[in-house]
C-alpha cells in the first residue's frame, strides 16, 4: 500500500488549542463574505471538481484507513464511492436554494423566501467512516454558501488531514475549509473551545449518544443550532414469509461489515420463531465463511478493531450475555485488535447486549411468537436510528415500518444503506437533525422573510 506523506499539527495543551481554534475558525471567517456571494451554480462547479479528486486518490486513502482505524480495502472504497455521491448530490441543490417571491393578492405585498448562507460552520468527524463521515460534514454546508472548520478525529489524524489537504487542493478558495485535530487528551477541550467561538454559526456532529449529549450542552449554552448522528442499534425483523437467504445476506453485511463499527451496523436480529431455527442455521453457515484480519499486513473480507479495548468490549458482551443463559454459536475468537464475526442466540432482556449498543462483529438474535412481539422489542430501545424488516408481503412490511420508532427503515435491505438524496438521522437518543436529501438545508442556512409593502397599504393607527 501506498501511504502518503501527511503533514500534521495536532493540538496539544490549552494554550495551543486556543491558537488552533482561533486561526482556523477566523480564516474560515475570513473567507466566508466572498464564498457566500459565489452563485449556486459556481459552488456546484466546485463540489463537482472534488469527485474526482477523491477517485483519483483510493489508494493513499486505503493505505491510512488501515494503518490508523483498521479499514479494510472494500470498506474504504465502500466510503469513497458514498463520499463521490454525496458531492454530486449536493452540486444538484442549487435550485432549491433559490428564492421563492410570493405575493399576496389583496394587498400586493411581495414576501421573498430566502436560503442565506449561515457562516463559519463546525462538522465534528468520527474515526469509523473516515472518507464518508467527513464529506458529509461539509458538503452540504459548503453548498449552502457556508465556510467549514472540521474538526477530524485524533484516531485517524492521518486520514481526515489528508481528506482536507485533497479537497482543498482541488479547487476550493483559500480559507473556506480548514481542519482542526487535537490529541486524545485534548478532544473535549477543543470541542468546547470550537463551538464557543462567536464565529461558528451552525454545529453538526457525529459519534457516540456520550459524547454528543455533551455537544449539545455546549451548543445549549451558547444558542447554537446543532445536527446530531448518534448511536444507534438496529434491529432486522425477519418474519415468517422471508426470502431467507436474501435475510441472511443483509444480516451478515448489516453486521459485520466494518467489523460491526458503522452506526447503521445489525446490533440485534429479530426472527419469528416459525423460521427460526432455518434462518440460524444459514446464518451460522454464512458467517463461518467470514474472516477477518489486520488489512495491513493481510487481506480479508473484515478488517481490525479500533484497538484491543473495543474488542474486550465486545467480547464483554458476549460473556455475560452466555453467563445469563444464551449461546454462542460462532466466532469470538480475539487476536489482538482482530475479531472474528460472533453469533449470540437467545439473547433476553436482562443481558446487556439487549440494551447496549454493540459497535462490534457481533450479532445477537432473539426469537418472538409473532410480528407484533418483533415490533414491541425493536421499541424497547433508548436508540432509534435505523432498522429493516424482511416480509415479500410488502404492504405488511410496509405496516411494520410505520410502527417502528425509527428514522430509517429499509424493507427487504440491510440496515446498513445509505442514500445520499435520502434524508438520514435518528430518533429517541439517536439524535436530531437530518443530513442528506434537500431537508439537510434546513441545517446549513438561515430561512428569512423579506416583505415589500405596497404604498398606501400598510396598516395606520
Amino acid at each position: 500500500m501506498h501511504r502518503p506523506a501527511v503533514r500534521l499539527d495536532l493540538i496539544s495543551g490549552a494554550n495551543a488549542a486556543a491558537f488552533a481554534v482561533d486561526a482556523a475558525v477566523n480564516a474560515a471567517a475570513s473567507a466566508f463574505p466572498e464564498w457566500s456571494r459565489w452563485t449556486t451554480a459556481e459552488r456546484a462547479k466546485i463540489m463537482r471538481n472534488l469527485m474526482p479528486a477523491l477517485d483519483a486518490h483510493r489508494r493513499e486513502f486505503s493505505a491510512l484507513a488501515a494503518e490508523e482505524v483498521g479499514a479494510s480495502r472494500s470498506w474504504t472504497e465502500f466510503n469513497i464511492d458514498l463520499a463521490i455521491g454525496m458531492l454530486a448530490h449536493v452540486a444538484s441543490l442549487g435550485p432549491a436554494l433559490e428564492d421563492r417571491l410570493i405575493i399576496d393578492p389583496q394587498s400586493g405585498k411581495r414576501s421573498v423566501i430566502r436560503r442565506q448562507p449561515a457562516g463559519v460552520a463546525l462538522g465534528m468527524v468520527p474515526w469509523n467512516a473516515p472518507i464518508t463521515l467527513g464529506v458529509r460534514a461539509i458538503a452540504g454546508a459548503l453548498m449552502c454558501g457556508n465556510t467549514v472548520v472540521m474538526k477530524g478525529s485524533e484516531r485517524c489524524p492521518k486520514t481526515h488531514q489528508y481528506l482536507v489537504d485533497v479537497l482543498n487542493a482541488s479547487g476550493l478558495p483559500k480559507g473556506v475549509l480548514n481542519c482542526v485535530i487535537s490529541s486524545a487528551e485534548d478532544a473535549h477541550d477543543t470541542m468546547v473551545q470550537l463551538i464557543a467561538h462567536p464565529c461558528i454559526r451552525r454545529i453538526n456532529f457525529t459519534g457516540s449518544t456520550r459524547v454528543g449529549r455533551d455537544v449539545a450542552m455546549e451548543a445549549a449554552r451558547h444558542l447554537k443550532p446543532v445536527l446530531l448522528e448518534l448511536s444507534g442499534k438496529a434491529p432486522l425483523i425477519v418474519l415468517e414469509d422471508a426470502d431467507l437467504d436474501a435475510a441472511v445476506e443483509a444480516a451478515c453485511f448489516g453486521a459485520f461489515f466494518n467489523q460491526g463499527q458503522i452506526c447503521m451496523s445489525t446490533d440485534w436480529i429479530i426472527v419469528v420463531k416459525a423460521v427460526a431455527d432455518t434462518f440460524v442455521a444459514k446464518l451460522e453457515a454464512r458467517t463461518r465463511q467470514i474472516v477477518a484480519a489486520d488489512p495491513v499486513y493481510e487481506a480479508a473480507t473484515l478488517g481490525r478493531m479500533i484497538s484491543a479495548e473495543a474488542a474486550d468490549r465486545v467480547n464483554g458482551l458476549i460473556e455475560d450475555a452466555v453467563s445469563k443463559g444464551a449461546r454462542l454459536l460462532v466466532g469470538g475468537q480475539i487476536d489482538g485488535c482482530v475479531m472474528q464475526p460472533a453469533l449470540l442466540d437467545g439473547i433476553a432482556a436482562n443481558m446487556r447486549a439487549y440494551r447496549e449498543e454493540t459497535f462490534g462483529p457481533l450479532a445477537s438474535i432473539m426469537r418472538v411468537h409473532d410480528a407484533d412481539e418483533a415490533v414491541s422489542i425493536a421499541n424497547d430501545s433508548q436508540f432509534g436510528l435505523n432498522a429493516a424488516v424482511f416480509s415479500r408481503d410488502l404492504d405488511r412490511a410496509q405496516a411494520i415500518a410505520d410502527r417502528l420508532e425509527y428514522g430509517v427503515v429499509q424493507i427487504n435491505g440491510p440496515t446498513v444503506h445509505d442514500d445520499p438524496s435520502m434524508p438520514f438521522g435518528g430518533m429517541k437518543q439517536s439524535g436530531f437533525g437530518r443530513f442528506g436529501g434537500e431537508q439537510a438545508i434546513n441545517e446549513f442556512t438561515e430561512l428569512r422573510w423579506i416583505a415589500t409593502h405596497q404604498d398606501g397599504r400598510s396598516p395606520t393607527l
